[in-house]
């Protein structure tokens, strides 16, 4: 049994795949940054079982080790993090390799292995990135605050303000609190995300341009978009196993 895990600021995704052709089963935990190896285990342990292989994408370094011992503990083996060293069939062509995420990593590698080589990808979550891929190179990457991260900051800077779901907003111009913060909300992150695809289309010259849309929030946001983008929620997960394919099955 192959574990991929995408540890992220909000939360942690663990996929489970038996065969390593496909994703079985998932389950997400919240992302707690002062627990210890032991104490992941007493919620890990109830649905991995008996683990021959894992690969984890990380943005939270304190937590790399704290995975590290528990798979050392717990299975007697050493998860791969997706990190320079680790084969992944993508060239980053950035100012410094060594910056770039991976979860950003683990999308691109889905993305052209599953969809195109010359590509967009838009992934909602804690930020909201887009991620520029060329024939296999990921050539840059923009990044903005994400839905619950612009809520949040709102509502903690403003005393008036009340705290809202993040949900369809019900008009575009609200007659009341709630109504009007997820309109500019949901709203304005939907015309930001088309405002930035308009730019990197332009700036890259490519007015076709494929676009795909990834993240938690990404099948909230998609309904307020004007153009039909594809969706794919475990873009970074398919990424995982893809690397998993190049540096652990192959061997």
């Amino acid at each position: 049994m192959i574990s991929l895990i995408d540890i992220g600021n909000t939360s942690i995704a663990v996929a489970i795949s038996r065969t390593g052709e496909k994703i079985d089963q998932v389950y997400r935990i919240n992302t707690e940054k002062s627990k210890s190896a032991d104490e992941y285990a007493i919620t890990l342990n109830q649905f991995l079982k008996e683990v021959d292989s894992a690969v984890i994408s990380s943005v939270v370094p304190e937590l790399n080790e704290v995975f590290k011992e528990y798979f050392n503990n717990q299975f007697n083996l050493t998860p791969i993090f997706l990190g320079m060293g680790v084969k992944t069939g993508l060239k980053i062509t950035t100012d410094n390799p060594k910056e770039v995420g991976g979860d950003i990593i683990s999308n691109a590698v889905a993305a052209i292995s599953l969809y195109d080589k010359t590509i967009l990808i838009v992934d909602l979550g804690t930020a909201t990135t887009f991620t520029y891929i060329e024939d296999s190179n990921l050539k840059g990457v923009a990044i903005a605050p994400g839905l619950t991260t612009s809520r949040n900051a709102l509502i903690t800077k403003t005393s008036l303000l009340p705290q809202v779901e993040l949900d369809m907003p019900l008009k575009l111009l609200g007659t009341n609190s709630t109504d009007s913060i997820k309109s500019g909300l949901m709203f304005g992150h939907a015309s930001m995300i088309e405002g930035m695809i308009h730019r990197i289309r332009k700036h890259v010259n490519r007015p076709e341009l494929k676009v795909l849309l990834t993240g938690g929030h990404a099948k909230l946001v998609l309904p307020l978009l004007t153009e039909p983008y594809a969706l794919d929620e475990q873009l970074i997960l398919k990424g995982l196993l893809s690397v998993y394919k190049r540096n652990i099955l192959k061997k």
